[in-house]
């Protein structure tokens, strides 16, 4: 027979509160690990927009969506000082945009993902879509002096 301690504290409200509130706080600390994880994920996420939000890399990542070219040809196809050209590319290698392939003294630089062109080409898509829209509004204001 179960002692009548081990009943007590098997029926009484208070432990019975205790294991439910357990479960509860366990419960809840698998969901801040999961809040966790997709906070850290956003901020990798915020640090490739960063990383994709300056012009002359956007340019940097256009020329290279046809395949690999060096700093030189990427110098010649922008119009951007080759130092320039240079320190952007180092910033966006050390972000795993682009990678890296020796020839002799050359350094050809490619993307290191196709779903970062069509990254871009989405922005784009959105962009163009953002655009359509205000001119469609520009395009029903009344303007004064003007019949409708």
């Amino acid at each position: 027979m179960p002692c009548p301690y081990s009943l007590f504290l098997l029926t009484h409200p208070s432990i019975i509160y205790y294991n439910i509130s357990i479960y509860e706080y366990y419960n809840r600390g698998i969901e801040a690990m999961t809040d966790e994880s997709q906070v850290r994920l956003f901020k990798l996420q915020a640090e490739i927009c960063k990383t994709m939000a300056d012009v002359k890399r956007l340019m940097i990542i256009h020329e290279l969506r046809e395949g690999e070219m060096s700093v030189r040809q990427l110098v010649a196809s922008l119009g951007l000082p080759q130092a320039n050209v240079s320190q952007h590319l180092a910033i966006l290698r050390e972000r795993g945009i682009v990678t890296t392939r020796r020839e002799g003294t050359s350094i050809y630089y490619s993307l290191a993902n196709p779903k970062i062109a069509q990254a871009c080409d989405l922005v784009r898509e959105v962009l163009a879509d953002q655009l359509a829209e205000n001119q469609a509004l520009a395009d029903s204001l009344d303007r004064p002096g003007e019949e409708t």
